[in-house]
C-alpha cells in the first residue's frame, strides 16, 4: 500500500499547474441535518470520506475501507467477529471470572476527553458526553462493561507511541487503580489522536497525515503491549475544523486525519491478506503484535454542507477557538459513539445487554 510514488507524482503535477459488512461507521449520526448555508472558505473541495467513495481527493481514493467502499471487507469482518467474541469478564489478574469486568478505554487528546467524558478528564462525566449518555441508557451492559476515560487535554499522538510513556502510567495509577481496575481488563479502545500545529498538507510526501498514520501504527502496537488482553481498537478522526481561529489543528488537517485512519486500517487489511507490512504504518498483524483495528464513528462533515446521512457542523457546535467542541458538539459526538457501539454487529455482544455479534 505504498503511497510514496503517487505522492511524488501528484506533487510534481500540482506544482506544474500552480495548484497547491456490517455496520457503517459513517451512518450513526443521531442529529438532524443543519441549515444549508455556505461552508467557511478553504474546505469547499473536501468531501467526507464516506461520501467520496470511488472519487479522489488530491489523487487519494475515498471510502472508509478499500476500493472506495464504506463496507468492511469480509475477511476483516470475520476476524473482527473472532476478536469481539473473545471479549469476556476477567478479574484484575486477567483471569476469566463471571464477576469480572472488561474495559472500553478512550485514548487521545482534549477533544477526545471532552467528547468521551469531561473537559478535566475526571469523574463524574458530563451527562451529555458519551459516558454520560451511556450511563443512563438501560440497553447498555452496566454489569460487565466499564467505560474508562484515559484521554486528557494536551496529549497529542506522540504521547502514546511507546508503551513506556508516562500517560500509560497515569492511566494505571490515577484512573484504573482507584476504580479497582487493572490494565489486564482493558479489552477495547476508542482511539482519537491528532498533532498540534500541523504545517504540511497532502499530497506532499512529508505531509502530516503520513506522520499521523505512522504514529497510529506505533500506538496500536504500544496499546497491545501495555494491555495484553486488548482485542479491538476503533479509530475516529477529527471533527470539522473550518471554524478554527488558531493554527492548533485547522483545515485541511482535520479532514486529512481521516486519511491517516483509513490508511492505518487498510494497512492491516492488506497485510493480513497479502503478507506485506506497510512501510508507513508498520507491522499490524492482529495474530501477534497488534489488536484488530477498524473504524469507529466517522465524525467529519464539511461544516453546514450536510453529509449524505445528514451530519453537519455549525459554528455553535464549537467553543470560541473553533477547534474544541462546545456542549452541543460534545453531545453530537457522544451520541454518535453511543449509537455506533449499540448497533455495530462487532460490538453489540459486549456493549448491549443480551447483544449478539454477527
Amino acid at each position: 500500500m505504498s503511497r510514496t510514488p503517487l505522492v511524488l507524482f501528484l506533487a510534481t503535477v500540482l506544482a506544474g499547474c500552480g495548484g497547491g459488512s456490517g455496520n457503517n461507521p459513517a451512518s450513526n449520526n443521531t442529529t438532524p441535518p443543519g441549515t444549508t448555508t455556505s461552508t467557511p472558505s478553504g474546505t469547499s473541495g473536501m468531501v467526507a470520506l464516506n461520501d467520496l467513495g470511488n472519487g479522489t481527493y488530491l489523487g487519494f481514493s475515498g471510502g472508509l475501507y478499500p476500493s472506495g467502499s464504506n463496507t468492511m471487507p469480509a475477511q476483516h469482518h470475520t476476524a473482527g467477529l473472532a476478536h469481539a467474541t473473545a471479549i469476556h469478564p476477567v478479574d484484575i489478574n486477567g483471569n476469566a471470572s463471571p464477576s469480572g469486568k472488561y474495559i472500553l478505554l478512550s485514548i487521545g487528546m482534549s477533544n477526545t476527553t471532552q467528547e468521551f467524558c469531561s473537559v478535566p478528564a475526571t469523574l463524574p462525566c458530563n451527562s451529555w458526553t458519551f459516558m454520560g449518555q451511556a450511563a443512563t441508557d438501560g440497553t447498555v451492559n452496566h454489569t460487565s462493561l466499564v467505560l474508562v476515560n484515559g484521554a486528557e487535554g494536551g496529549k497529542a499522538a506522540s504521547f502514546w507511541t511507546s508503551p513506556t510513556l508516562a500517560d500509560y502510567d497515569r492511566i494505571r495509577d490515577t484512573v484504573l487503580t482507584p476504580q479497582g481496575l487493572s490494565e489486564k481488563q482493558v479489552q477495547i479502545v476508542w482511539l482519537k489522536v491528532a498533532n498540534p500545529n500541523p504545517t504540511t498538507s497532502l499530497p506532499a510526501a512529508n505531509a502530516d497525515a503520513f506522520t499521523l498514520e505512522m504514529q497510529e501504527g506505533q500506538i496500536a502496537r504500544a496499546l497491545k503491549t501495555r494491555y495484553p488482553n486488548l482485542q479491538q481498537i476503533f479509530v475516529s478522526s477529527r471533527i470539522y475544523a473550518g471554524y478554527a481561529a488558531s493554527t492548533l489543528n485547522p483545515e485541511p488537517y482535520a479532514y486529512q486525519s481521516g486519511f491517516s485512519a483509513k490508511w492505518l486500517i487498510q494497512a492491516q487489511i492488506n497485510q493480513i491478506a497479502g503478507g506485506t507490512i506497510d512501510a508507513q504504518a508498520g507491522d499490524l498483524n492482529y495474530n501477534t503484535i497488534a489488536p484488530w483495528i477498524a473504524w469507529g464513528p466517522y465524525l467529519w462533515a464539511n461544516g453546514t454542507t450536510a453529509r449524505s446521512d445528514g451530519l453537519t457542523w455549525v459554528q455553535t457546535d464549537f467553543q470560541s477557538d473553533g477547534t474544541h467542541p462546545s456542549q452541543s458538539g460534545q453531545t453530537k459526538v457522544g451520541g454518535m459513539l453511543l449509537n455506533f457501539f449499540k448497533t455495530s454487529p462487532l460490538t453489540q455482544c459486549w456493549f448491549v445487554v443480551g447483544g449478539v455479534c454477527s
